[in-house]
């Protein structure tokens, strides 16, 4: 009998939040990026195993990925001021 299992991580853009990046400095339009990971059995995903939301740099010297919490990505989304 053969098990078959696995983890799979999809990316899902949430959208541009414009602030300024956190490597470089630079101000402008960071991308919004949430990714799921879930497990699979038999190549059906049965449930997350986690859930991250990352800031990447729109500007295509730096391109740095800043890892964040839900509750900020969800601020920056409804574009509170930080």
């Amino acid at each position: 009998m053969f098990l078959i299992f696995g983890l799979r991580t999809k990316s899902e853009r949430l959208g541009l939040v414009p602030m300024a990046c956190r490597v470089c400095g630079q101000s402008g339009s960071m991308l919004l990026v949430r990714e799921i990971t879930r497990f699979s059995l038999f190549f059906v995903p049965l449930f997350r195993v986690r859930t991250k939301h990352r800031l990447y740099c729109t500007n295509p010297l730096c391109g740095a990925g800043t890892d964040i919490g839900a509750g900020e990505a969800r601020r920056l989304l409804a574009g509170a001021p930080r």
